[in-house]
């Protein structure tokens, strides 16, 4: 099997192939051998790793508990994992197409694989590189609220430009544009709607800062 392009993704290439190709197979493309395991293992070195990062002594432990939980939760790690293209590469049964927890607990269960295969170093490496930490809960929908506030006015909603990869494959990062009321907002972020949500934020600020 060749997973010359997963690796390339993932900007790791493992010793033992075998290990990837467990991380990629779902129970119901085999129920001896798949990647339920280390899933289990690998939302616990997630969580370590995220934790470590997170990790500042003058912090809320409260908050730092719902940070990291945004942060690993699966809305957050499937566009991760899609981006990465383990979707794509996911060893599944016929008629498998509606599992909705399967992308998002490909990247644990590649997390764990990683750690395997390559220890620590490599596995911390591969998640500060891939997961996006500016990620919230309680993010507030600024495109939603922009279109909103321009629509009960009469006005167009606003045109998101094609969002450019100012980034790496292994670490990509987006930036686009908005034009309202004449003047441009840029935004940026490590995947493509938080770039637009970026700019439609900036936009929403000026708004409110000008009283309209």
């Amino acid at each position: 099997m060749n997973f010359d392009l997963t690796e390339k993704n993932l900007g790791y290439v493992f010793k033992d192939k075998q290990l990837l190709k467990r991380a990629l197979t779902l129970p119901s493309a085999c129920k001896s051998y798949n990647n339920q395991t280390l899933e289990f293992f690998g939302d616990a070195i997630l969580e370590f790793i995220v934790s470590e990062q997170l990790f500042d002594k003058s912090a809320d432990e409260g908050e730092l508990t719902d940070r990291r939980k945004a942060i690993v939760s699966d809305k957050a790690l499937e566009p991760v994992s899609r981006r990465l293209g383990l979707d794509e590469a996911l060893y599944k049964g016929n008629g498998d197409d509606n599992n909705k927890k399967a992308v998002p607990s490909a990247y644990e269960a590649v997390v764990a694989a990683i750690y395997l295969d390559g220890g620590m170093a490599a596995a911390k490496k591969f998640v500060l590189n891939t997961l996006d930490f500016s990620v919230t809960d309680d993010d507030p929908n600024y495109k939603g609220g922009l279109q909103e506030w321009l629509q009960s006015r009469g006005k167009e909603k606003p045109v998101y430009p094609k969002v450019q990869n100012v980034g790496t494959a292994q670490k990509p990062w987006f930036k686009t544009e908005i034009k309202v009321e004449g003047n441009v907002f840029k935004g940026c972020g490590a995947t493509k709607k938080q770039a637009e949500q970026n700019a439609a934020k900036a936009a929403v600020e000026w708004i409110k800062e000008q009283g309209l």
